[in-house]
């Protein structure tokens, strides 16, 4: 299968990558200024959304602060008019994320196209050319920081190991699509990484990474830490260098369990739909900010900027590599704190660190009195894939019972209702979940955490 790669643009951004991190943080800055322009001008050259939102006195040298704030309902509602290719047409994307089959798949054979998990109530479809996978595959290859420097600096893609993603696998979601594509690139990789679903039985997903004894792990703290319980039962003998782990928040008694159980190195990232690698850990435990190919503005809940060492209530992406499907001050939701002053590490690049997902793993009954865990990411993506919902609070009420709420009303909302009451008993009977019970209320707002997204899935015990 063909993919979106062009090695010329990977070696030219590469080479940049290099440089920023060798330089200052003035080197950063020039940058930052110098892609935006450019950008602004593709938009107001090729995007009808942006110009009909903008002050007609915008110029590609135009501060970012004088911009309006967008968000992901309001360009998904006017695809067409945001995408600055007038070819990409959102039914026909929908209709090719709604396909398996077609996961990884170039669009048009120019394009790779990934959806959002809904998380923020709205889905989002995502589209990036082979510009903007340059810069994520030399993001990705080049400031991982790894435990073992000069492994890394020889093998930088990690073509010598044997990586297994636990994640959700029932959509072209871009964590999976980017496995897919990279195994495409390098057929010989085949062998040599592979998907589990988060949504497998516990025992199924643990015989299945035994099996294949993944030297690198990468997947969402929850399931790690869910893992590494595995692990120090016995049950689970992997011995993975390295547990690569995203998409949720990692405190540190977590990363702590996870690292004594696997007996791995813990590397946190920062990464979205909409900018697959926003940041990693340096080898000092600093989130840095890729902040050379976009910009990340701080902000309350007026959308008014906020200094460094204040968490924000949100935070605007503009996204620098990406100008098929541009991002200016988009509304993505994330709370941060961007921290003043350099790292101990010597990086150019700003320090921050991200409230993510603060969902609960549920502890359920199981059968024979033992207890069954029901991972957060893989509930979402059951009510999300299996029953079409994104907008949802999940409580536990007690081992048995879990109660759903949703905004939906009248026939639409039974309907809804009968779809996530079957999907979740199906899911955790299948877990070897007993006895599960599920309620649901309609006409119920969804609660938002502090991370400026919904809080979606809570435990009894919180």
């Amino acid at each position: 299968m063909s993919t979106v790669f062009d090695p010329l643009r990977l070696w030219t951004v590469s080479a940049d990558v290099l440089a920023v991190d060798r330089g200052d943080a003035e080197g950063v800055v020039q940058r930052q200024r110098a892609r935006l322009a450019l950008l602004l001008e593709a938009v107001l050259r090729g995007s009808r959304l942006y110009r009909a939102l903008w002050p007609a006195s915008v110029r590609p040298d135009t501060p970012l602060c004088q911009l309006p704030v967008v968000t992901r309902a309001q360009l998904m509602e006017r695809f067409e008019d945001w995408v600055t290719d007038p070819r990409l047409e959102l039914d026909a994307l929908r209709a090719f994320t709604a396909d398996p089959a077609r996961l990884a798949e170039p669009w048009m054979g120019r394009y790779m196209v990934w959806e959002s998990s809904g998380t923020s109530g709205h889905p989002g479809i995502f589209v990036q050319d082979a510009q903007a996978m340059a810069v994520y595959d030399a993001l990705e290859a080049l400031r991982r920081s790894p435990p073992q420097p000069l492994a890394r600096w020889l093998d930088p893609l990690g073509l010598a190991e044997r990586t297994a993603f636990v994640g959700a696998l029932g959509g072209h979601f871009a964590s999976h699509v980017s496995l897919l594509r990279m195994a495409a690139l390098n057929p010989w990789l085949g062998t040599r990484l592979r998907s589990f679903s988060i949504q497998a039985p516990l025992a199924e997903l643990v015989a299945e990474l035994n099996d294949f004894a993944p030297t690198v792990l990468a997947t969402y703290p929850t399931a790690a830490a869910l893992l590494a319980d595995e692990a120090a039962r016995g049950s689970l003998r992997i011995a993975p260098r390295e547990v690569w782990t995203g998409g949720e928040t990692l405190g540190a008694a977590v990363r702590t369990h996870i690292e004594k159980n696997l007996g791995s190195a813990v590397r946190n990232s920062y990464g979205t739909s909409e900018f697959l690698a926003m940041g990693w850990e340096c080898a000092h435990g600093g989130m840095h900010l890729n902040a050379d190919w976009h910009v990340l503005e701080p902000v309350d809940e007026h959308h008014r900027p906020v200094p460094a060492g204040q968490p924000s209530c949100s935070v605007l992406l503009t996204n620098l590599a990406n100008a098929v499907q541009p991002l200016v001050r988009y509304d993505l939701g994330d709370r941060v704190t961007l921290q003043a002053g350099p790292c101990a590490c010597g990086s150019p690049l700003p320090v921050f660190t991200v409230q993510g997902r603060q969902d609960d793993p549920l502890r359920m009954a199981g059968r024979g009195g033992r207890c069954v865990t029901l991972l957060p990411l893989a509930l979402s993506t059951v009510l999300e894939e299996e029953a079409g919902v994104f907008d949802f609070h999940l409580r536990q009420l007690d081992r048995h019972m879990l109660e759903l709420h949703l905004p939906l009303e009248g026939e639409t909302g039974r309907a809804a209702a009968a779809r996530c009451s079957a999907a979740l008993k199906a899911f955790a009977g299948a877990q070897g979940v007993v006895q599960v019970q599920v309620r649901v209320r309609l006409g119920q707002s969804v609660p938002r955490g502090r991370s400026g997204k919904a809080c979606r899935i809570v435990a009894c015990s919180r």
